[in-house]
């Protein structure tokens, strides 16, 4: 069973949801959590952790070898959680190469110091190392109407810079695996929701521009169709894969719903109406505004968890519905963190910047 655990990217929206997951869920394990804080990563996701003595906090890039290298020695490092990555399609194509240099090379610097580690000096006995690395969906590419959901055998057809970045490191963690024999895992998600969710995705965003009266920007005319995974629901998967799953295997990991992008939109305003009766900005779906797609925009995402539930026996605990409710919930009895994370980033000027080009009002 896992000890020292390196989890990179840990301040960001995943990953401080899968610390607290697993800081409340093995009393056993000790957390190394790496992050560089960028925009999207925040000390702010991390307070009031419970058992903080075991999370140990790193400032630092996963593209710094020697820094790498340090934690696996000073740590005995034998598992690591590698969430870090620059994961917005829109950010990916204004500005590809941060995406190449995170998610590839990162990735590559990962798995380097992993080898050296684990193969070369043998600082933790091999039968007891695991990588495990998060993917996402896009790496698939885009479905039919009536095209079945992403399998594990899916091929990939990324079409962002961002979901091409994301397929070359997977490539590279199985290649370590069967070239080397490294002893990996991997797991491919859908979209993520749920509380420190940083305010450029589609669900914080629209509560938030919906609390202040501002425009709802909806690309396209809203029918793009996602498997929508509570973040909670997502961390004990994860850890069922890192703790159970077959070395070399890939797992499929979604919330078993396909709504369209509106009809979140319009949950998400119905709940607000509901939980904010004081707002003046009720009913909120009069805030809706169609925008321009996004280039080169997925039209579908559906995913087949089969074979999770079968050798692992894990499902989503969370319903789409109350997922969402709790969400919303959630920001609003959060304003404090929403105000911290706001400030010193560089949010607002990249959405006046992407959404007001195409229409948008944010």
């Amino acid at each position: 069973m896992p000890k020292q655990v390196l989890v990179t990217g840990g301040a960001g929206f995943i990953g401080s949801n899968f610390v607290r997951y697993l800081l409340q869920t093995d009393p056993e394990v000790t957390i190394i959590n790496l992050d560089a804080l960028t925009y999207a990563g925040s000390l702010e996701n991390l307070n009031d952790l419970p058992d903080p003595a075991r999370h140990h906090f790193i400032h630092g890039d996963i593209c710094d070898r020697p820094l790498v290298d340090r934690l696996f020695h000073e740590y005995a490092i034998d598992t690591v959680v590698h969430f870090a990555a620059e994961s917005h399609v829109d950010r990916s194509i204004l500005g590809p190469g941060q995406f190449i240099q995170t998610n590839i090379i990162g990735t590559f610097t990962l798995l380097e110091a992993a080898r050296q580690a684990w193969l070369t000096e043998k600082t933790v006995p091999i039968e007891q190392v695991r990588f495990h690395h998060v993917s996402t969906d896009e790496v698939f590419g885009s479905l039919a109407p009536e095209d079945p959901a992403f399998t594990e055998s899916t091929p990939y057809a990324p079409r962002s810079p961002y979901s091409a970045s994301k397929a070359a490191s997977d490539h590279l963690v199985r290649a370590y695996h069967h070239t080397y024999g490294l002893p990996v895992t991997l797991s491919n998600c859908s979209n993520n929701y749920g509380p420190y969710q940083y305010p450029e995705k589609l669900i914080p965003l629209m509560i938030l521009n919906a609390l202040h009266g501002k425009d709802l920007p909806v690309y396209g005319d809203g029918k793009q169709v996602r498997d929508w995974l509570y973040v909670v629901d997502h961390c004990e998967a994860i850890w069922r894969v890192v703790t159970g799953g077959q070395s070399g295997e890939t797992y499929n990991i979604g919330g078993g719903n396909q709504p369209t992008n509106l009809e979140v939109v319009h949950t998400l305003c119905d709940i607000l109406d509901e939980l904010a009766p004081t707002s003046p900005h009720r009913p909120h779906r009069n805030l809706i505004r169609f925008v321009q797609d996004r280039p080169g925009h997925d039209r579908r995402y559906a995913m087949d968890i089969t074979k999770i539930g079968h050798e692992l026996g894990w499902r989503p605990r969370m319903s789409l519905t109350t997922g969402l409710l709790e969400t919303v919930r959630w920001y609003l009895d959060h304003p404090d963190w929403i105000e911290a994370v706001r400030k010193g980033s560089d949010l607002q000027k990249w959405l006046e910047r992407n959404y007001a080009q195409r229409g948008g009002n944010p």
